[in-house]
């Protein structure tokens, strides 16, 4: 009917209406919950591109690469490795020493001295006094200290030239090691001084074994000028003073044996030359043992010179 709906019509009407608004309120909600996720999405993605925004960013023109995520981390970096020192160019690297034996002399133990202070001829010089027939010298703390000067006043008085080995606190057992190392890498000059002695007062019984190794590395056809010892520390206890002197005897008494067994091991006598002036010690030791600068250690040195010249 014209203007209105017919029966079947409103029939129809009267069951799809009810569905129509269901549905349409349904769409209406699944809009609204597209929506939501939607504002969720861009709400996501802003947060995100924040979090982007403060990373820091990668020079793209400076590492050289166009398809590089600028947005990609900077890597922390690195770090070089510590460039490690040169290692110090040494002269001559001296033999490892033997360990001293303890002792029971009265005088005491001889402490740890592999780290105390040295002198040590370079290769260089060692070989050059080998070529020119000089002389080697092995000495402890005493040589530290005078050696200087005695290589001045030997070289000036024969000419020769002079390498020494002098390494505070060693026994003669440490430098007998040294000369042995000299003779297999370098050969040996036809002189050879040891002023070694003074530290074996503290295990006086190794010393006579080691001035006839010595003397079987030297040879018979070399000449071996080895200083005798006084030793007389103060400022100790009157029984180490005793033992110091009774010790410093027996080094030196085993010294004139071997010198009896050997023409070619001469003796400087630094402890009679001491024992002569009993009552002016003090003015060439300044400790009983280490010669005192200038008046002990002139006289020291020129005993050794001495003996040097005699056999030229």
């Amino acid at each position: 009917m014209e203007g209105g709906l017919s029966r079947r019509d409103a029939g129809r009407e009267l069951f799809v209406g009810p569905w129509r608004l269901i549905t349409g309120r349904w769409m209406a909600l699944s809009g609204a919950l597209t929506a939501v996720a939607l504002v969720g999405g861009t709400a996501v993605a802003v947060v995100n591109a924040a979090a982007e925004v403060e990373q820091p960013l990668v020079n793209v023109a400076a590492s050289g690469s166009s398809t590089q995520d600028d947005r990609t981390p900077t890597p922390p970096p690195v770090k070089p490795k510590p460039t490690p020192a040169p290692a110090t160019k040494t002269t001559a690297v001296p033999p490892v020493p033997r360990p001293t034996p303890p002792g029971r002399s009265g005088s005491g133990r001889l402490g740890s001295w592999e780290n105390l202070s040295r002198r040590i001829s370079s290769v260089a010089k060692i070989r050059a006094t080998v070529r020119g027939d000089g002389v080697f010298m092995f000495g402890d703390s005493i040589a530290v200290q005078d050696g200087p000067a005695l290589e001045q006043l030997v070289a000036a008085q024969t000419g020769t030239p002079v390498a020494v080995h002098d390494w505070s606190g060693q026994p003669a057992s440490a430098a007998v090691d040294a000369l042995a190392d000299w003779s297999r890498k370098y050969g040996l000059p036809d002189r050879i001084v040891m002023a070694v002695g003074t530290n074996d007062i503290f295990a006086p019984a190794a010393f006579a074994t080691e001035v006839e190794q010595a003397m079987k590395i030297a040879g018979p056809k070399r000449t071996v000028y080895w200083v005798n010892v006084h030793a007389n520390r103060v400022g100790l206890s009157a029984a180490v003073a005793s033992a110091d002197r009774a010790n410093s005897a027996v080094i030196n008494a085993a010294l004139n044996r071997a010198a009896a067994r050997h023409p070619n091991l001469h003796v400087v006598r630094w402890a009679e030359f001491l024992k002569a002036r009993s009552g002016q010690v003090s003015k060439y030791l300044r400790d009983g043992i280490h010669t005192t600068q200038p008046v002990g250690q002139r006289a020291r040195n020129a005993l050794i010179a001495q003996a040097l010249g005699s056999a030229e």
